[in-house]
């Protein structure tokens, strides 16, 4: 089960930074294509006319035209990539949790107050994953392509696939940290504190707590 629950952590890292890196490459190429023919129409134009530079630049624009699907994949990445990160910054307790007063209580009821919170998160991932399946199978059933990526055979159902998958998994995390927590393990969701952060990089580079050597 450990081992299982391993590679999905590196599955997720992995396909996370899958998402990225092909998001950045479409846009990438498509300002690339759409800047870089008119250097050689400047080149053709310089030299004459000549006819294989003005070519080259022909075909370039074409590259560029034909690519009325870039926009669109983008989108659809992107949005994959909020609904798949959110059980990751779950698990890494990189959502911002504003919980100062909470902390000024004693152990017992932060715990109480962790469980009232986690037992509302449980049951808004729960709706959430509830009615997006619905709108998603909805889709599905009108089989309607996507926009600028239809002729490509992709549907508005592969797209919105990831939210109801998205909010299962973040179900699955927050029941995760309800487990410990009733185990004791932790007293809260485990979210990401900036305050602390922040407090932690003034002393990091406050020279007044740092070592002075002789």
């Amino acid at each position: 089960m450990n081992a299982l629950r391993r590679v999905w952590d590196h599955f997720e890292e992995g396909f996370i930074a899958f998402l990225l890196a092909a998001m950045t490459l479409v846009t990438f190429v498509y300002v690339i294509l759409n800047n870089f023919y008119t250097l050689f129409y400047n080149l053709g134009d310089r030299f004459g006319g000549n006819e294989t530079l003005l070519a080259i630049g022909d075909f370039i624009l074409d590259l560029a035209q034909s690519m009325t699907w870039s926009i669109a994949l983008t989108k659809a990445l992107f949005a994959w990539l909020i609904f798949f990160g959110l059980a990751y910054g779950v698990r890494t307790a990189g959502h911002i949790g504003v919980d100062a007063l909470v902390k000024l209580t004693s152990k017992p009821t932060q715990r109480i107050i962790g469980i009232i919170a986690c037992l509302a998160c449980l049951g808004y991932a729960g709706l959430i994953t509830v009615a997006s399946f619905d709108w998603m199978h909805t889709l599905f059933t009108a089989n309607i392509g996507a926009e600028d990526l239809g002729h490509y055979g992709i549907k508005q159902w592969h797209i919105t696939l990831i939210v109801p998958f998205g909010y299962a998994m973040v179900f699955i995390r927050f029941l995760e940290i309800f487990v410990r927590i009733l185990r004791n393990q932790q007293t809260g969701l485990g979210l990401a504190d900036e305050a602390a952060e922040a407090m932690k990089l003034t002393e990091h580079d406050d020279p007044q707590h740092k070592e002075h050597k002789p």
